[in-house]
């Protein structure tokens, strides 16, 4: 039964990739097609940092990770480089989950 959901859900994907190729480019050349297009990346993150950072299973939390994506956001726009952000949003959670 697995093997058929698989082949199924391959199926399926090799269609949405065929129909995607087979749109023509005056449609996706449209101005609101490009202007929606470009933002479609920035909601999906915005969400996955979301669910990410205030979720655990079912409920709504607020704990350490909270702090770490503050210190990121905050060092994101003083432009710290990418590794500095990393490391003193992690070390921002730790040091809250130690207290």
């Amino acid at each position: 039964m697995i093997w058929w959901a698989i082949i199924a859900a391959s199926l399926a994907c090799y269609g949405l990739k065929l129909a995607g190729l087979s749109v023509p480019d005056r449609v996706l050349e449209h101005p609101l097609t490009v202007r929606v297009a470009a933002l479609i990346p920035v909601g999906l993150l915005g969400a996955l940092i979301a669910v990410q950072v205030f979720a655990d299973g079912q409920a709504l939390v607020v704990d350490a990770r909270l702090v770490g994506l503050a210190v990121a956001v905050v060092l994101l726009l003083v432009r710290a480089p990418f590794l500095v952000v990393v490391a003193a949003a992690a070390v921002a959670a730790a040091l809250v989950r130690l207290l």
